[in-house]
Order: structure tokens, then sequence, then C-alpha cells
């Protein structure tokens, strides 16, 4: 499916006339034994990825803002590298209106109800009748479909920019995205030119593991959601660990596996659910979205997506 999407954000690309993918390479950090770096190494493996495994000293001579004790070690994948989410969204939201798709912005969806021969789309000004519907809302899946059975989690999640103390050490096109398997956690890092916002990105993945309901949420980031995140970045990162710049909370909206859930609604099979992403979805929006148009369309798909389904719950 990975090698797929990249084909896909190229030809969008292509479409759109617009730099969507830019690969800077990705350094994968930690212990040996870590699961980000067995985890990585077993998949470079298994899939003939382009890979070095670095001892810490290599790593720190090539890319000198990182401090990390000598038994660590990195993972450099060269194709790894940054989406542009926002102008992503736009590129296909655009070329969707250019084939005939009718966008529906800031109407609210109030149901979602299974009818004979067709599906029911409620909204805050009227009601919509299609043969088929994609339910693909992240966290507010079991408020549309109270009836999904399906053990999903919204965790509430923090993202932070910061100001380097040294930008010589972050080189415009020379640092990598990254992600650090600490004893603070797991971290990951988008350098500073290729980020919407001045600074640094640098989030702790699944950042306090806590639940929250996703129409009531605190989005306010406060000094402690700071300190989780510079704990990793002061010891690490130590150049990066300037002011703060910006800082946002996100949702996260998971399941038990970490997998995707793709599947039709039991009892009605003309209601697909896609959700959730469990946090690392976005980089296969084209593939999961061709996934179900075939799905809608035809009734089937070519890709494997058996690991996606509501029967393994």
């Amino acid at each position: 499916m990975l090698r797929h999407a990249y084909r896909l954000w190229r030809e969008l690309e292509q479409a759109s006339g617009q730099k969507l993918l830019h690969i800077t390479g990705i350094a994968e950090i930690g212990p040996p034994e870590s699961a980000l770096v067995t985890g990585t190494l077993r998949c470079a493996a298994m899939h003939g990825l382009r890979h070095e495994l670095l001892p810490a000293p290599d790593l720190m001579r090539r890319f000198p803002a990182f401090r990390v004790p000598r038994d660590f070690v990195g993972v450099v994948q060269p194709d790894g590298g940054i989406l542009k989410a926002e102008a992503s969204v736009l590129a296909q939201l655009a070329l969707a209106a250019a084939a005939g798709a009718d966008i529906r912005s800031g109407e609210s969806v109030r149901a979602v109800e299974p009818r004979a021969g067709c599906v029911r789309i409620v909204t805050d000004r009227g009601s919509v009748e299609a043969g088929a519907a994609i339910i693909a809302v992240g966290p507010w899946v079991q408020t549309l479909l109270p009836a999904l059975a399906a053990p999903l989690r919204v965790t509430r999640q923090v993202m932070a920019w910061f100001e380097p103390t040294d930008a010589q050490l972050f080189p415009p096109g020379r640092m990598p995205v990254f992600m650090i398997e600490s004893r603070h956690g797991l971290h990951y890092g988008i350098p500073a030119d290729a980020s919407l916002q001045p600074g640094i990105k640098i989030a702790k993945h699944h950042h306090r593991e806590e639940t929250v309901d996703p129409a009531a949420y605190d989005q306010t980031v406060r000094s402690d959601d700071e300190a989780l995140i510079r704990a990793a970045l002061a010891e690490h990162l130590p150049a990066a660990n300037g002011r703060l710049v910006a800082a946002k909370t996100c949702l996260y909206t998971t399941t038990p596996d970490g997998h995707f859930l793709i599947d039709r609604l039991p009892g009605a099979s003309n209601i697909i659910v896609a959700s959730p992403c469990s946090g690392h979805g976005f980089k296969f929006a084209p593939v999961i979205g061709e996934i179900l148009a075939d799905l809608a369309i035809t009734g089937t798909t070519g890709h494997d997506i058996a690991r996606f389904s509501l029967a393994r719950f």
C-alpha cells in the first residue's frame, strides 16, 4: 500500500501542478533492541527498502544536531519525507470538484441512516440520499455510527514548534525527518524548512494517552504538555530546545492493534467505514481513497484489506 501511495502522491502532484511530497530522508533512532529500531529494520528487510544502520558516533557526525548515547543506533532511509498536509487536502478537493464532486463545506452531519436500497445522510441543512456512503470522520465515527461495535479510543495530542538556538546545525535541506525512542518515550520531528510553521516541529507520539471527548476536549496547550516534549528535546536535540514558537492540539483515533479500520457496517453493507488511522494514516490517503471508491462503486478492491476488518475485534 505504501509503495502504491508514493505513486499516487506523484500522480496527484502532476495533476494539481503542486509540490506536495518532499523527500528529506528519515532517521529512526534508539537502542538497538527498541521497538522502533527492530520494527524498522524488520520492515526494511521484508520489503527491500533502502536503508543504512549507523552507530551513534556516525549518526552524530552526519547529523551534528543529535545527541544520543553511544549504544544508540540510527536507521536512515533516504526515501522518507514530508507531505504538505493542508496543501494536499486542498489539491484533492480541487480535483474532486473539477471531476464533478459536490463539496459541501461548513455543513454539519447529524445522522447516517441506512434505508432499503439507499443511505440517508441528515445534515443541518437537509438530507441527501445515495446508493452508498463512505463515513471517514475520524474521532466522530462512533457519534455518527453508534451501532459500530469497535473498541476505538480518541486521545488528545500536542505538537509544538521550537526556534533553534544554533541554526547552523539545521542546514536547509540537510536535516531529515526523525523519530527517537528513548527513556522519554517516542518523539518525532520535522525540520524547520519543511514545516508550515517557523521552527522545528516536535511532538510525542501518543502524548499522554489521555482519552477525551472530541466535541469537548481541552485544546489549550499547557506548560506540562510543553515539558513532556522538551524533555526529549533537551537531551537528544539540545540545539532545537529554544523559544516555543507555536503549539497546537489534535486528536488520534486508535484501534487496539494500531491498524486502520476499513469495512462495511454490519447490517448495512452500503455504509463503508474508513477510520481510524491510529495516528499514522495521512500518508496513505490516496490509496485508501482508491480502496473506498472501489468498495463503493464495484463492491470489491484489489488491495488486501483483511487486516483492517471489523471482524478482528
